[in-house]
């Protein structure tokens, strides 16, 4: 039976893994020791009773594969290394493993007991902060925003972008940045736009302790605590010299519209490391995964591997709390519609798909 190496347990790489588990021996590659709902995150980020929501156990994930909690150091078309004699071989190779991006929003720690003593920390020092400074006004730092003031609803939030409007990095209609606007602004959330700051808060994110920044343009703010709402960092260091070559100057990984790595047949990537033109996000390495996993099935079968993909028009749905939100949605003739507060907690903002991802894993949380 062939073996697939899939590197990284996020949204991407989990599907692949439990896609081929019944014909391949599949490893699935992930220092954490639980699969991390990020989509959920920034709700656990003020609600300790959603910790057990976003947190799942890698144990039940796969019938007959395995998971190897390690960090790959160094990746070959071919072989996995952890150390200098600890390596795996692989007959075909799934790259998913993500970005990196400042925390609430995801995790650095690999033990999820760490992850959840910093959310502790964080929630005490939002309890005893009355002014809050979010740097990015793009999906995160709105959808932080919103949560916070879920939670906080007496916290005064400023949220700083050097664009002259909220989602201007994506193909956003105007109605939705209105519409996500206006709900927020209605929350007494400040925004200034148009200036980045002039150098970032003394503390790191999530800490409690006093401050005041400038931004270029000389708009003074207080707070107490902050948070950075951008840069995603594409995790792909630990790729050697042959795939290294089909890696970009930002990190990204080239791929074919088969989500082969350029250059490899037997090499796939897929979720926010591929160099497709689309916004990050879980769904699209869900997406990915149906792709390579077909592929790879093919290949073990013997068949001509033909599953493609192709970037959907961008759409969103924006939770801003667990009742707030806008989302951009495109119908199959090409026609967006923008839904407001009612339609996207009903659609997410309510349970942030954690049902579906508890099942998933075997845990089937309420």
């Amino acid at each position: 039976m062939p073996t697939v190496v899939v590197i990284g347990g996020g949204y991407g790489g989990i599907a692949v893994a439990k896609a081929l588990d019944d014909v391949a021996d599949v490893v699935l590659v992930e220092p954490k020791d639980a699969f991390v709902h990020a989509v959920g995150a920034l709700r656990a980020a003020v609600d300790a009773t959603w910790e057990d929501r976003i947190f799942f156990p890698y144990d039940r994930l796969l019938a007959r594969g395995r998971v190897i909690h390690e960090y790959a150091q160094l990746v070959s078309p071919t072989e996995v290394k952890f150390s200098a004699d600890r390596s795996i071989t692989a007959d075909y190779l799934v790259l998913a493993t993500g970005t990196a991006y400042p925390f609430p929003a995801k995790f650095v720690e690999s033990d999820a007991w760490v992850a959840r003593a910093r959310l502790a920390r964080m929630r005490e020092a939002l309890g005893a902060a009355d002014r809050a400074l979010l740097v990015g006004a793009g999906p995160v730092g709105l959808e932080l925003a919103g949560e916070l003031l879920a939670a906080f609803p007496a916290l005064a939030i400023t949220i700083v972008d050097q664009a002259d409007d909220v989602l201007t990095t994506g193909d956003y209609s105007p109605e939705l940045r209105a519409s996500v606007r206006s709900q927020l602004e209605a929350r007494g959330v400040v925004f200034e736009f148009g200036a980045p700051l002039g150098s970032l808060p003394p503390h790191d994110v999530g800490v409690f302790g006093p401050f005041t920044v400038e931004t270029a343009a000389g708009r003074s703010i207080e707070a107490q605590i902050w948070f950075r709402c951008y840069g995603n960092l594409p995790a792909t260091d630990y790729l050697g010299s042959e795939l290294r070559v089909a890696r970009g100057w930002d990190g990204e990984v080239a791929v074919t519209t088969r989500l082969t790595v350029l250059g490899f047949d037997r090499v796939f990537a897929v979720g926010d490391i591929t160099d497709i033109r689309e916004t990050k996000r879980a769904s699209a390495a869900q997406a990915h995964a149906k792709v390579v996993a077909a592929n790879i099935r093919a290949l073990i079968e013997g068949r001509e591997p033909t599953a493609t993909y192709a970037a959907a028009p961008e759409l969103i749905v924006l939770p801003l709390g667990p009742d707030g939100g806008a989302s951009q949605l495109v119908d199959a003739d090409g026609t967006r519609r923008i839904l407001g507060p009612a339609e996207t907690s009903a659609m997410k903002g309510a349970d942030l798909f954690s049902g579906a991802f508890a099942e998933l894993f075997g845990v089937w949380s309420t």
